[in-house]
């Protein structure tokens, strides 16, 4: 098993940045992929960024490209989410997953967080 804590989420203003942060402990000796999604008011869960386990490769949702970026550090088991440029429409709740797979489909990730809030408004 493993467990996922996110943090890092707030309230921000457009055109601000925040970093997300995701913290694994249990089973962090399998070399996972890493996953954040988020699910707008009222709106299902969405795919935003992929990394694999090593950090080699990565992929984004067309709607947050060049503005966010994933990246982790396997010594402090953690993976984040630097988010900059930051829009009215990237409200929402935000959470990590970990899995074998690298996807952009959230039912196929084993491991989730609890999510944290994420608010970009004036």
């Amino acid at each position: 098993q493993v467990q996922l804590v996110e943090s890092g989420g707030g309230l921000v203003q457009p055109g601000g940045s925040l970093r997300l942060s995701c913290a694994a402990s249990g089973r962090t000796s399998t070399r996972y992929n890493a996953a954040w999604f988020r699910q707008p008011p009222g709106k299902e869960r969405e795919f935003v960024a992929v990394i694999n386990w090593s950090g080699g490769y990565s992929n984004y949702a067309d709607s947050v490209k060049g503005r966010f970026t994933i990246s982790r550090d396997n010594g402090k088991n953690t993976v984040y989410l630097q988010m900059n440029s930051l829009k009215p429409e990237d409200t929402a709740v935000y959470y990590c997953a970990a899995g074998n797979t690298i996807t952009t489909l959230s039912a196929v990730y084993d491991y989730w967080g609890q999510g944290t809030q994420v608010t970009v408004s004036s």
